[in-house]
């Protein structure tokens, strides 16, 4: 007997009819209220899997524990059949709008009891089975999606004369930056999956360089203006290649990289480049990108300059030195600050565990409104 079932019912009768139509299959547990359902809840939540519950009863009333199973998750883990004499329509439909599986009536029927038990049971663990696939599948997804990014942009570094640690760092900082906003802001919708996206999408950055001549991209000394147009022309061409995969412009990932490739170079009062866009115009992917392109490029060594002070590099972005950011992504970058060189030299992305890349599958399953089936016919 591994698995536990939990009965909730003021009336002491009910609780030891239930618990001899069940006790010879499952571990019971019996709580006399609403506030001892709950705690004991609390602690035995692994061991539990059902809860039988009334839903008149002194003090806490069933529908009461029900919110507060939502409220901390627990609707999603075990299922839940009320057990009630209550007959009223709308108080039924109340229940099954609050989560529950199913209802049984009073007087209990030990057929129907048990098996109505027995099947809500086994679909929850097929449906927790069923979950457990697609999340496996989402984070295989991840990973190779990840995996063949940081390739083809690699590639892309290293024709470049630059360390591939340029795009670690780019990720690094795009993530940080984009978890920053959507603590301070709900103003750009930044789920934790479209923060994924944009992370992984930011090591394309500069994927339009391939096309640019390796005398321009490696020339030790300042460019001239006939050669910075020709460099200027990477954020075009980087867009229209993404623009080519003709099957794949509704998948996101491709949406996410496009508009960073064509618009990291542009700035918030116009003056970038390649379409001199203004203020929110620009996507906030390519606004975040282009503020941890500039903070990399100031603090690593590049062929024509050194390497600048983490501190130096934070003053000339926030002065305006760099060209003009979103203020509240800037005020993100301030408040990142003390942390970004750390976050660097750890490579996060080297080392996200399958527990994140999991956490990750798990946020886009609830965004696809993968839910567990709660109704038993």
């Amino acid at each position: 007997m591994d698995k536990g079932i939990l009965i909730v019912d003021d009336a002491q009768l009910n609780r030891e009819i239930l618990s001899d139509m069940l006790s010879d299959e499952y571990n019971v547990f019996e709580a006399e209220n609403g506030e001892k359902a709950l705690r004991v809840l609390e602690r035995k939540a692994a061991d539990i899997h059902l809860v039988l519950l009334d839903l008149n009863m002194p003090g806490m009333d069933g529908f009461e524990v029900l919110r507060h199973m939502e409220k901390g998750g627990l609707l999603e883990l075990i299922p839940v059949i009320v057990i009630s004499a209550e007959q009223a329509n709308e108080t039924i439909e109340r229940a099954y709008e609050m989560g529950v599986s199913d209802y049984i009536s009073r007087p209990f029927d030990m057929v129907v009891v048990r098996r109505r038990v027995a099947n809500t049971i086994a679909l929850y663990e097929k449906q927790r089975k069923l979950e457990d696939m697609v999340i496996d599948q989402l984070y295989k997804n991840e990973r190779d999606t990840r995996l063949m990014v940081l390739i083809l942009s690699h590639i892309v570094e290293f024709r470049n004369g630059e360390s591939g640690s340029h795009i670690l760092h780019i990720y690094v900082l795009t993530k940080m930056l984009l978890e920053r906003l959507s603590e301070v802001s709900d103003k750009y919708s930044l789920s934790p999956s479209e923060i994924s996206l944009i992370s992984i999408a930011s090591a394309l950055h500069d994927i339009g360089k391939i096309t640019v001549p390796s005398s321009i991209l490696n020339k030790p000394g300042r460019l001239t203006s006939e050669e910075f147009e020709i460099m200027k022309q990477h954020a075009l061409r980087g867009a229209e290649m993404l623009k080519s995969l003709e099957l794949y412009q509704s998948e996101r990932l491709v949406e996410i990289s496009y508009s960073i490739c064509r618009w990291h170079h542009e700035r918030y009062d116009g003056s970038g480049y390649p379409d001199g866009l203004v203020g929110d115009d620009i996507p906030i992917a390519a606004q975040v990108v282009a503020i941890a392109d500039v903070y990399d490029a100031l603090t690593s060594v590049r062929c024509y300059k050194l390497a600048v002070p983490h501190d130096m590099a934070m003053q000339m972005i926030i002065r305006g030195e760099c060209g003009a950011f979103n203020p509240l992504i800037l005020k993100c970058l301030e408040d990142i600050a003390p942390y970004i060189t750390e976050r660097i030299e750890q490579n996060e992305i080297l080392k996200r565990d399958d527990m994140e890349i999991k956490a990750l599958a798990e946020s886009v399953l609830s965004e696809a409104h993968i839910k567990t089936v709660r109704t038993i016919h």
